[in-house]
């Protein structure tokens, strides 16, 4: 079995340097102005496989909530209990290792903003966390109207663009607006490359950090030391993309705010599922191949 990574930062225009994912099977299309304050991305993924042999894609977690809507008919391989069809997917901290065999790929992912998902899905991320919801229990028939739409449409561009319009009018309809708070603090952690305390963060906002761990559960779908362990990680592999060789893991360790090395190995594990040298030789190894 063939296992490759995908990782997408804040930023990336599709994916980061370390996807091993074919470049050519991803295409990442403009959010609008309209949608900017609550989508990040809208990524539409196409790809065929063939024979036997099963591919592993290791998903690395970049805390969003993210729709998925499934434009072929195919499934994932495996037992049909762990097949998925178009969801809405939980904020998480851990990596989700997709299987793929003898099928024909054709989705649309959509990552949305920290507090964008009570706007957007008619529920708040605190009640998707550790689940895939079917998009058709959030939105009703709208969703099997719309999904028939773009399927039916005659090129992607096309159908993005009717999901585009989709999410501007369910926000235009929404009577869960998103909370801007959660939004702006969850920025505020990622810019301290998760360095600020959650006490911090709620003094900057005037409320108490009590106050402040429920509106990251409700809003973001996670708690704010969970966040801002994803936000140290990701500010640790920027870091890594930068070193032409693997860097000296104590003194990166040090200047990115662990603990010490066996604390960045124990957070790599536990958040990538890989140590920090797997999870470079296995982007290097892989991308020369991709």
């Amino acid at each position: 079995m063939t296992e490759r990574l995908f990782l997408r930062l804040d930023g990336d225009p599709s994916h980061g340097p370390e996807t091993t994912v074919p470049a050519d099977t991803l295409r990442a299309f403009q959010v609008g102005k309209q949608l900017g304050a609550h989508v990040s991305q809208i990524l539409l993924y196409r790809e065929t496989f063939v024979g036997d042999a099963e591919v592993a894609e290791r998903v690395l977690p970049d805390g969003a909530v993210r729709l998925v809507i499934h434009l072929s008919d195919s499934t994932l391989a495996g037992p049909a209990s762990e097949r998925q069809g178009s969801v809405a997917l939980g904020a998480a901290t851990a990596p989700v290792l997709l299987r793929w065999r003898r099928s024909s790929m054709h989705s649309v992912s959509v990552a949305l903003r920290p507090g964008a998902a009570s706007a957007l899905l008619g529920v708040p991320a605190g009640e998707l966390q550790g689940r895939a919801v079917p998009l058709d229990a959030l939105w009703g028939g709208a969703f099997a109207e719309l999904r028939e739409r773009m399927a039916g449409q005659r090129d992607d561009q096309a159908r993005i663009a009717l999901l585009r319009a989709a999410l501007e009018q369910r926000l235009v309809r929404s009577t869960r607006p998103a909370n801007p708070c959660a939004a702006q603090a969850a920025m505020l952690m990622a810019e301290s490359a998760g360095r600020l305390r959650p006490r911090d963060v709620a003094q900057a906002f005037g409320m108490g950090e009590r106050r402040l761990q429920q509106i990251f559960r409700a809003e973001v779908g996670m708690s704010p030391k969970a966040w801002s362990r994803l936000a140290r990680l990701h500010a640790c592999l920027r870091v890594l993309r930068g070193a032409p060789v693997a860097p000296p893991w104590a003194a990166l360790a040090a200047d990115g705010g662990f603990y010490d090395q066996a604390h960045l190995a124990n957070e790599f594990r536990a958040l990538c599922g890989l140590s920090p040298n797997e999870f470079l030789q296995r982007g290097a190894s892989l991308s020369s191949k991709t």
